[in-house]
């Protein structure tokens, strides 16, 4: 597991996750696109996930429900941008509203590796501000190492 946790030039707007898991790219990748599989794993430990759609082209969405431990509920919306099945995910991450601008933009890749697959995320903020506001208000370094390590695991169930 690599984490960059830089505040430099331009990595202070990243956060880049990367890990290797023991599945061939093609079932990481449907894992990961699936609303049957993502509803099984997806969001930090505790959390549940409700898909409403879930349309994974250039130009489709995904509206989620993240319900939080604590009983309470974050609407969340991504659009794609571009999808390169099963290589790359380009979306943007925003936080429900039909309007509202993007809170950060995420490239997931996906390369094989001696049998399995090397899962690459990296989420793009605005400003150097808004990377550290999303550490310290949200969590969201260990909010996205505790998603992988919940992804680990489902891969291993299916």
């Amino acid at each position: 597991m690599q984490i960059n946790d830089n505040a430099a030039t331009s990595d202070d707007r990243e956060i880049v996750i990367t890990r290797v898991f023991d599945a061939p790219r093609q079932l990481v990748f449907r894992a990961w696109t699936d609303p049957n599989h993502v509803g099984q794993w997806w969001g930090p430990k505790g959390f549940t996930t409700t898909t409403h759609e879930m349309d994974v082209r250039p130009g489709g969405v995904w509206r989620f429900v993240l319900h939080g431990p604590d009983g309470v509920d974050y609407n969340n919306r991504i659009d794609y941008l571009e999808v390169l099945e099963p290589e790359r995910l380009v979306y943007a991450h925003g936080d429900g509203s039909e309007d509202g601008p993007p809170q950060f933009h995420t490239t997931v890749t996906f390369v094989d590796r001696d049998g399995g697959t090397e899962l690459t995320m990296r989420a793009v903020f605005a400003s150097a501000g808004e990377r550290a506001r999303a550490v310290k208000e949200v969590g969201a370094i260990e909010g996205g190492n505790q998603t992988l390590d919940r992804f680990g695991e489902y891969l291993r169930t299916i």
